[in-house]
């Protein structure tokens, strides 16, 4: 059976499209009409630039992902520090990109690199600023916009019109809802909403998705009630779910985000939010 995203549609390059010496095309490539490729640009087996779609820099391209019309990738960063410099942009297999995302390339004040992981979706007219990285399987809904340098680990959900500011970083299996202004950092399996965003739980139903038991998740929950709706200081807090962490490996991922350094510092449960999860 042919992938879906290649049924009715031949391999080749459209006499409108417009493909630099230089840029290396696998094998299986279909390139629609007035497509434009930078000499740098490499696009693996399989991958399909549906039309009006514009690649520049240093970016490559994952097989079998799939383009779509008026879609930008390797753009220079909207950074006024940046001079030209040979960054890059890398984006996994299978992704899709939907019409009108703007993804940039990275640059030398960041890791240089901007990076979309394989099995994405990126919908319609959102934006991904120089040095994000996203991991796998990410769902990032329509007119979402990202700062630079924002980390999403895989599987997480980031709802319509949703804002990320710059170096936030959103853990694996996260819940954003849409229309959040995400200031700070959001927890593993976390789920926020709100503008400013606040901590309201946990994304029970991704858990569920992801394959996670009854008692991976209750053992979650009862972690995510003493770290944010416990007694006493965060530190001790964090302490004493450390110290009795050790069965669990979601528990020990939260608390491993929790210390590892950040830029923005970590998005709490507001006072009067009720403890329930989402």
């Amino acid at each position: 059976m042919p992938d879906s995203h290649h049924a009715g549609h031949e391999p080749g390059i459209h006499p409108a499209a417009i493909v630099a010496s230089g840029a290396r095309i696998g094998a299986g490539v279909s390139i629609g009409p007035w497509c434009e490729v930078g000499p740098d640009v490499v696009l693996h087996e399989g991958v399909r630039l549906v039309s009006h779609v514009v690649l520049d820099g240093h970016t490559e391209i994952g097989a079998g992902a799939v383009l779509w019309p008026f879609c930008t990738v390797g753009l220079a960063p909207q950074d006024l520090k940046y001079r030209g410099e040979p960054t890059r942009t890398w984006i996994g297999p299978r992704t899709q990109i939907r019409e009108h995302v703007t993804i940039h390339r990275g640059t030398v004040t960041g890791t240089g690199l901007t990076r979309v992981g394989a099995d994405c979706l990126l919908m319609a007219v959102a934006h991904v600023a120089h040095d994000c990285a996203l991991g796998d399987g990410v769902i990032v809904a329509n007119n979402v916009v990202m700062g630079g340098h924002v980390e999403i680990g895989d599987h997480a959900v980031i709802g319509g019109s949703a804002a990320l500011h710059q170096f936030v970083r959103i853990g694996r299996g996260a819940m954003i809802g849409g229309v959040s202004g995400v200031e700070r950092d959001v927890i593993p399996f976390g789920s926020v909403i709100g503008n400013r965003a606040h901590l309201a739980g946990l994304n029970i139903i991704g858990l569920r998705r992801r394959g996670f038991g009854h008692a991976d998740i209750a053992a979650l929950r009862a972690a995510f009630r003493q770290l944010f709706h416990g007694e006493g200081a965060f530190a001790a807090r964090v302490a004493a779910v450390r110290a009795h962490a050790t069965a669990s490996p979601l528990i020990e991922e939260i608390l491993a985000f929790i210390a590892a350094p950040s830029h923005r510092g970590l998005i709490r449960v507001a006072r009067a939010a009720p403890a329930e999860e989402a």
